[in-house]
C-alpha cells in the first residue's frame, strides 16, 4: 500500500517562504513523475509544478521564478520550495505521484491528503 505523507504547509506572510514535502511510502514501485497541485475555496484544482524522475519540471506561469519543485528518487520524495509567496498562493496544496510498479499493477497515479497553505499579513 502506497501512501502519500505532505509536510510543511502553514502561515507566511507576503514576500515569505515556505518548504513542502512529500514522501511516498512503500515498496516495488519506481517514481514517474511526482507534483503539487492547489485549490483555492471556490476554484477548481490546478497544477503548480510537476517533476519527472529525470529532473524535467514544469511550472504554473503564475509561480514560475518563485517557487522550485525538486526529486530526491531515492527518498521518494518531492519538495516545493515556494519562495516570495504572495496571497493568491494561498491554497491548498496536494501531492500527486506516478508510479511505476514491477508487478500486475502497472502505472498508478496517488494523491496526498493536502496541506495548507496561508498567505496573509
Amino acid at each position: 500500500q502506497v501512501e502519500l505523507v505532505e509536510t510543511g504547509g502553514g502561515l507566511v506572510q507576503p514576500g515569505g517562504s515556505l518548504r513542502l514535502s512529500c514522501a511516498a511510502s512503500g515498496r516495488g514501485f519506481e517514481i514517474n513523475a511526482m507534483g503539487w497541485y492547489r485549490q483555492a475555496p471556490g476554484k477548481e484544482r490546478e497544477l503548480v509544478a510537476v517533476s519527472t524522475s529525470g529532473g524535467s519540471t514544469n511550472y504554473a506561469d503564475s509561480v514560475k521564478d518563485r517557487f522550485t519543485i525538486s526529486i530526491d528518487n531515492a527518498q521518494n520524495t518531492v519538495y516545493l520550495q515556494m519562495n516570495s509567496l504572495k496571497p493568491e498562493d494561498t491554497a491548498v496544496y496536494y501531492c500527486n505521484a506516478g508510479l511505476y510498479f514491477a508487478d500486475e499493477r502497472g502505472y498508478l497515479e496517488y494523491w496526498g491528503q493536502g496541506t495548507q497553505v496561508t498567505v496573509s499579513s
